[in-house]
Order: structure tokens, then C-alpha cells, then sequence
């Protein structure tokens, strides 16, 4: 029998040059609390300080812890979290503090999603070391994991230190806060950057200390198997059950009728670059199971028409999908 995948709604929060255009606060909020009431589980802030891709003007992007938290406060229901927050950017101890600070403000529905970062631009930019970024990672995750589950840290490292750290108060998750973490490498994003190894290191990391494991968009299903078979190989090489590690992967849709709306033109371009899937609202409920048959948790969806009525318009496909 066929399941269905948690589904997750990806808010572009970034600056279009092109068009002179960023979502506002006001946007953001109504895009998410439509998504809560169409039935997503989840919504997810992409975390970057700036893009200087290739060729491209820099463009910037709003600051993501503070929009998951004020996203938290204007909700009820829906899960909320970065995608990913960048650990190289912030102290690990005080991302453990936050993260029970905004459990609490939410009443237990942040997802701490992690990860090590990639581009370099945006550390020079605002001062943040680009050197041992998974060395650092790999401290940073056993600072944030020792405090969110154990609420007691004594640790020095190379790069960070946390002596005699509790966590005091404790939000109502009491240490079960859900932790993701992303990874690009063996991921076909991985691949266009260049990246030639699987990521090994990142991935052992998945397997020791996340509930969840997400790479970016994989616009064809039939990629799945493969990247699933690596991932399963990091549980196996560090003795973690495979069924004990939620997958994620991203999905970019075009809604019916999307041409006829305004969209981001550069976000558009790069959207094609990497896959946009096409269709009626059943062709896309369909597409979605494939992930879900190949064993996929949850897809992230970034859409088009990307405002509120096109999350609207996407309840027909949750509906069909409940069906």
C-alpha cells in the first residue's frame, strides 16, 4: 500500500536582484499559516547570509533563526525549522540555548535542523572562519546534542569549549527536540558543485546524532535508491538502526496555472537548473508517492506560484494525497 510523506513547505526568503523583490514579514507569515491550515507538516527558512554565486550580483537572504522563531509564535500546529542552520555561524552551546528557548516559545514544534555550511562567500563576508568547517561541525553537533539530550556539558575541544554547561530552564520537548541534519555531498547538488567524495565524515555524523537526514532537491525519484543506500551505509558503519533515521529530500512543483503569476525571475531560472516537476494536481499527488514507495519520510516543496494563494492551491494536492 502506498504511504504518504510528511510534506514540508520550503519559504524562499531570498532577495531577486532581477526583480527587485524579497518576501516580506507579512508574506512569509501568511504563506505559513495557510500552509498549517492546507495540512503541511512542516515549514522550513532557508539559512544563508548572502549568495555570490558565479557570474551572478550578490544577493541577500533574511536572517532564518529569526524568522523560525517568529514564524513559531504566529502558529499553532505546524513544525517549523532552518534549512539547514549553519553551526559556523553560531556558538553551539548558545544554538542548544535558543533551541529550548524556542521549544518553549512554540510549545514543543521547532525541528533544530544543522549543518556545517558551504558557501565561502558569506563566512568572509561577516567574519566567520571558513577552515576545518567539519572538524568544527563535528564539535559543535556533540556540544548541541550533549546539552539538548542530556542538559549537562563539560567539553573541550579544538574549536569550541563548553565547561560545566546545563541547560536550565527546559522547554516541554524535555531533551527530545528533533535534530536534522543536512548534507550536500553524493546529492545531486553535491555533484554539481563538484563535490567528488560521498561526505563520509558529515554522514557518520547523521548516523550518531540526528533524527533525521535531509539533502537537497532531488527532482527525480529515481535517484532515491541510491542515495538512500548510501545513507543506510553510514547507519550500518556506526551500528545505528536503519529505521530509526528519518530521510528528507527536496522537491521543487510547478502548480497549474503557474505561468500566469508573478515569480522571482532568477529563482525561477535556478529552480529549472535543478528539476521542476510539471503538472495537474494528481499528476503531482502521484509524484509525491513515488518518493514515499522508494521510502522517503518527508518532502520538502518549494513551489510556483510561491505566495499564499499558491499554497492554498496546493491543499488539492494534499487532498488527493489523503485520499
Amino acid at each position: 500500500m502506498t504511504t504518504t510523506p510528511r510534506l514540508g513547505l520550503i519559504v524562499t526568503d531570498i532577495e531577486d536582484r532581477t526583480d527587485n523583490y524579497t518576501h516580506s514579514w507579512q508574506t512569509m507569515k501568511d504563506m505559513v499559516q495557510m500552509a498549517e491550515d492546507v495540512g503541511f507538516y512542516s515549514a522550513w527558512i532557508p539559512d544563508h547570509l548572502i549568495h555570490e554565486p558565479a557570474g551572478v550580483e550578490r544577493y541577500g537572504i533574511w536572517e532564518s533563526w529569526s524568522v523560525v522563531t517568529a514564524l513559531l509564535a504566529v502558529t499553532s500546529k505546524i513544525k517549523v525549522g532552518s534549512h539547514v542552520l549553519c553551526t559556523g555561524w553560531r556558538n553551539p552551546a548558545l544554538i542548544a540555548k535558543m533551541a529550548d528557548t524556542v521549544d518553549e516559545i512554540s510549545a514543543g514544534r521547532l525541528i533544530l535542523a544543522l549543518g556545517a555550511g558551504w558557501h565561502e562567500p558569506e563566512y568572509r563576508a561577516f567574519g566567520f572562519p571558513f577552515d576545518h568547517r567539519i572538524g568544527r561541525f563535528d564539535e559543535a553537533i556533540q556540544i548541541i546534542h550533549g546539552l539538548l539530550r542530556d542538559g549537562h556539558i563539560d567539553f573541550e575541544g579544538e574549536f569550541y569549549t563548553a565547561r560545566d554547561c546545563e541547560l536550565r530552564p527546559r522547554g516541554p520537548s524535555n531533551g527530545d527536540i528533533p535534530i536534522m541534519i543536512g548534507t550536500i555531498a553524493g546529492t545531486p547538488l553535491g555533484d554539481d558543485m563538484g563535490l567528488q567524495r560521498k561526505g563520509w565524515r558529515m554522514l557518520d555524523l547523521v548516523a550518531k546524532y540526528a533524527d533525521m537526514w535531509n539533502c537537497p532537491t532531488v527532482a527525480d525519484p529515481a535517484l532515491i535508491p541510491d542515495i538512500k543506500a548510501m545513507v543506510d551505509e553510514a547507519c550500518d558503519r556506526n551500528d545505528r538502526d536503519r529505521q530509526s533515521l528519518d530521510r528528507s529530500n527536496g522537491i521543487t512543483v510547478n502548480l497549474p496555472g503557474w505561468q500566469g503569476h508573478f515569480g522571482m525571475t532568477s529563482v525561477r531560472k535556478r529552480r529549472a537548473r535543478s528539476g521542476v516537476f510539471t503538472g495537474d494536481y494528481a499528476e503531482i499527488a502521484a509524484y509525491i508517492k513515488q518518493y514515499a514507495d522508494l521510502g522517503v519520510d518527508e518532502l520538502h516543496i518549494q513551489i510556483d506560484p510561491e505566495n499564499p494563494q499558491g499554497v492554498e492551491q496546493f491543499g488539492r494536492v494534499i487532498e488527493l494525497l489523503r485520499q
